[in-house]
């Protein structure tokens, strides 16, 4: 605005359109950089401090799940263990619930189901 040349100002829009194009190239070209790293190795990259914890966290998780698996097989009950699915919290408890819930239901269905009548001796 500064200019009335108009070959001076076509230029001046020239180069901001350059400069434009260019910063929007390096923001892409970070942007695919980021999207595309490599995956990390197979081995946990958690810095050491951390790792004791983690894994006594995750040693208690399946002993904790172990149990609720003992108590869950004596309970015969679906409405008690449909008590116990909505209070649960973590997804493999949950996970445990439901999966004795369908082999009482099975259970109950087979014991619903007519016997098959032996045949009469010939």
């Amino acid at each position: 605005e500064a200019t009335l040349d108009l070959a001076e100002r076509r230029r001046i829009r020239s180069a901001i359109r350059e400069l434009q194009r260019q910063e929007l190239e390096r923001d892409e070209e970070a942007l695919a950089s980021k999207r595309f790293r490599p995956e990390r190795s197979s081995h946990r990259q958690d810095d050491k401090e951390n790792w004791p914890r983690s894994r006594r966290l995750e040693e208690e998780q399946q002993t904790a799940l172990a149990t609720l698996s003992r108590q869950l097989e004596v309970i015969t009950d679906v409405e008690e263990l449909t008590k116990l699915l909505r209070a649960a919290g973590e997804y493999e408890e949950r996970k445990l619930i439901r999966a004795a819930i369908r082999k009482l239901r099975a259970e109950e269905i087979e014991g619903e189901a007519p016997l098959p009548c032996p045949r009469a001796a010939a």
